[in-house]
């Protein structure tokens, strides 16, 4: 028996690797997660095209439900099983942190790994190896507007690294005031926009009084990573207040204040781009 972590890459339902198929034709029983990202096709499209009923693992799921799916599996010594990741397994702590369960029930676990947005983030032209800490970006709330994240790219700008800007999702989010009455009643999904992300951006460096961004701070803001809607945009930071990048998903990239030559000449060719297509 063997429980397989495998990453289903950026893209669509052809986007796993052969190997990770190959895994998944031998499983009893199938999950996919969709509580750290979402895949850009849905559920009944991979059920197709694996020939397996494909199991969705949502928050709750993966929250409050997992102990019970780990258990079941660790009493199974006959059957395979699967828990599909978009992007690579070990890029997000939730997986990790299921890696580690199965593990000490005496699973055994295997990883297949795939493309993320943390080697994707590369179409840039930006080079991988210069980039600094990852930061997340959370949704504000007129009563919750945690700065915290704002330090970490101030230290990375200070070392003339870049920063890669991951922007919140919600999905199956129970609002505050249905919480309270005990309603089990879901929002509708939300995903942050590089326009949001960067208005809060300016905010955090506005209250906490860093100073580490101006109007020459360059940027990319990248949309669709792995589609074939894959959008690519250049510019200064208080540029993107107003440039649309369309449909979810969006990722955003604070460039280090000194670009390589390569990574600069990379910076005017979308900007040029952009600028073509506008």
């Amino acid at each position: 028996m063997v429980f397989y972590i495998i990453g289903l890459g950026l893209g669509d339902h052809l986007d796993i690797t052969v190997k990770g198929l190959e895994a998944v034709k031998t499983c009893k029983q199938i999950y996919l997660e969709s509580y750290t990202s979402i895949l850009g096709i849905n559920r009944l499209k991979l059920q197709e095209f694996y020939g397996k009923e494909v199991i969705e693992a949502d928050r709750e799921c993966c929250e409050t439900g997992i102990d019970e799916i780990l258990q079941n599996v660790s009493i199974d010594l006959q059957n395979n099983y699967a828990f599909l990741v978009v992007g690579d397994p070990f890029c997000a702590t939730t997986h990790t942190d299921l890696f580690l369960r199965a593990v000490k029930l005496g699973i055994k676990v295997e990883v297949i790994h795939n493309a993320s947005i943390i080697n994707a983030i590369g179409c840039t032209g930006l080079q991988v190896y210069r980039f600094g800490e990852t930061v997340s970006v959370p949704f504000f709330t007129e009563k919750w507007k945690p700065y915290s994240f704002y330090p970490k790219i101030k230290a990375n700008l200070d070392h003339n690294l870049h920063t890669l800007v991951l922007l919140d999702i919600k999905v199956k989010e129970i609002s505050e005031e249905n919480l309270a009455r005990g309603k089990k009643i879901y929002e509708a999904p939300k995903f942050m926009s590089t326009q949001i992300a960067v208005q809060q951006i300016i905010e955090s460096d506005k209250q906490l009084g860093l100073n580490s961004i101006d109007e020459k701070t360059k940027c990319f803001g990248v949309a669709r990573v792995g589609f074939e809607t894959q959008k690519i945009v250049s510019g200064f930071l208080h540029e993107f207040l107003d440039i649309d990048m369309g449909p979810p998903l969006h990722s955003f990239v604070i460039c280090a204040k000194e670009l390589h030559p390569i990574e600069e000449e990379m910076f005017q060719f979308y900007r040029n781009n952009q600028q073509k297509i506008d």
